[in-house]
């Protein structure tokens, strides 16, 4: 039996009730009612079939998902006000609810890895955890957090099958999300993460983070509204990086697990609202 860290480290946490601080969710747009734990697919692609194209985490402050296909990006809903409603908006808030005051998806991914998705680098290019034997996304929620992952089996990757688990948490008490990669081989590989961007948008890099501020071409929100997305990163763990033209990518030093912390914030905010005040919290909250 393969050692399924997937399942080691995200079924520890108990689902618990009562006010919700975070939220997981995860359905098929068949079957909108019934909220899931796990899901699986044969082919490594549902991108269509499950409600907002993968599982998602929430806290007070924004929401993540990750892609169920190929590109295991992540992508972020952004909201103008503190507060709890992905249960109700289902990643894709109507015009009405928008303008009373709910959030919406102003952060465009594209072919991308988003804000914080992970990939493989084998030694000359960028490698997707893709083609897969199986793909599994599992959710979970604890007394203080969430947490989503996507478990990728038998990657192709230099001659050999390759397991690769991502796992994103999300906190009550705190903007930033952490994101982690393992791989079950008994080999280190090497991680690519990274952070998008468009034409027009600020990119600005600082002590151990990277972020980009500005609008993103418009997609599914009614209006268009500058957001700001950060990975934060130990440099020691990072041995290159560099620019794509659509993304600035980083190439981890070998190793079984990657971790990484991403933040995101928009213009409607009541606080942390532009680029002078969200790299000032940056600088304070590293």
């Amino acid at each position: 039996m393969k050692l399924f860290v997937f399942l080691s480290l995200i079924l520890i946490c108990q689902r618990v009730f009562g006010q919700e601080s975070t939220f997981v969710s995860l359905f098929l747009k068949a079957d909108k009612g019934a909220f899931l734990n796990e899901l699986q697919s044969d082919s490594g692609n549902m991108f269509h079939k499950v409600g907002h194209h993968g599982p998602a985490v929430e806290n007070q402050w924004f929401a993540l998902r990750i892609y169920f296909d190929k590109r295991e990006a992540i992508d972020v809903y952004s909201k103008p006000n503190p507060g709890m409603e992905l249960r109700q908006t289902r990643w894709y808030p109507t015009k009405e609810q928008q303008k009373n005051g709910s959030g919406a998806d102003y952060y465009r991914v594209g072919n991308t890895v988003g804000l914080g998705g992970i990939k493989l680098w084998d030694g000359n290019k960028v490698v997707p955890l893709n083609p897969v034997s199986k793909r599994i996304a599992k959710v979970a929620k604890g007394m203080d957090f969430s947490t989503m992952g996507m478990l990728s089996e038998e990657i192709p990757f230099k001659g050999k099958k390759l397991d690769i688990c991502v796992r994103v948490t999300v906190f009550s008490d705190s903007r930033k999300a952490k994101v982690e990669a393992f791989t079950q081989s008994r080999e280190e590989v090497q991680f690519v993460t990274g952070i998008n961007y468009h034409k027009g948008i600020q990119v600005i890099k600082g002590k151990n983070y990277i972020a980009t501020w500005g609008i993103h071409p418009e997609d599914v929100a009614a209006e268009k509204v500058a957001v700001v997305g950060a990975l934060i990163y130990d440099e020691q763990d990072f041995i290159r990086q560099f620019d794509d033209g659509k993304q600035i990518l980083f190439i981890s030093k070998p190793t079984k697990h990657l971790q990484t912390w991403i933040i995101s914030a928009n213009a409607r905010e009541p606080e942390i609202n532009n680029l002078i005040k969200f790299t000032e919290y940056l600088n304070d909250n590293r």
